[in-house]
């Protein structure tokens, strides 16, 4: 009887090494890093869409002559700051890193949310249709953020739930795939909410 080809005997190392690999999670790493790495690309595309927003809204609001100058401020310190920082997939694994970026994010949301509130108190930009419109861009980008931060937090759940169980924890530790950071903002009903002013104690201008 002929000995079975070589050939024949590494085809069939082959498949039991692919089998082996997708039973342990090999494929599903590989398919998971891919969904949370476009996830987070989709958060950065929605954060840099509300970046591109503030310029205009900056012009407009400078064109209120005794517009707080103090809150304005805060809005363009606070781009400035989120724009400087930016988190590529590859840097997702750095905890401190998210969590700067996450800062910076909360940051400029908080002083948005301060000018757009503070505006109420200001009879012409009420009136003013191209500081309307903004406004409303703006609500809709914040929503476009808020859709796409909670994908990527599904997205690093599902991950970090296959790099955690058994036996797949085992494929993890031997490929390098660590969990990943989630994305949470200590003060997220803050940030979500617009401030409350009394504009009844505040002298009018």
């Amino acid at each position: 009887m002929r000995p079975a080809p070589i050939r024949h005997y590494l085809a069939l190392l082959a498949l039991a090494a692919s089998l082996g690999l997708g039973g342990c999670g090999y494929n599903d790493f590989q398919r998971l890093d891919e969904e949370t790495r476009s996830a987070w690309s989709e958060v950065l595309n929605q954060y840099q869409r509300r970046a591109d927003l503030i310029p205009n809204l900056v012009e407009t609001v400078k064109g209120e002559a005794d517009f707080e100058q103090e809150t304005l401020s805060r809005v363009i310190e606070a781009r400035a700051r989120a724009t400087a920082i930016q988190v590529t997939p590859e840097m997702l694994q750095d905890p401190q890193a998210v969590e700067r970026f996450q800062a910076a994010q909360g940051q400029l949301g908080s002083a948005l949310s301060r000018l757009l509130a503070v505006s109420e108190n200001y009879p012409n930009l009420k009136a003013n249709q191209g500081f309307q419109d903004l406004r409303v861009q703006l609500e809709g980008s914040e929503n476009r953020v808020t859709v796409a931060r909670n994908r990527y937090i599904e997205a690093v759940r599902n991950y970090n739930v296959l790099a955690r169980s058994f036996p797949s924890n085992l494929t993890a530790m031997l490929f390098g795939y660590e969990p990943k950071p989630g994305f949470t903002v200590a003060n997220e009903a803050e940030i979500a909410t617009p401030p409350r002013v009394d504009f009844g104690s505040q002298d009018k201008r």
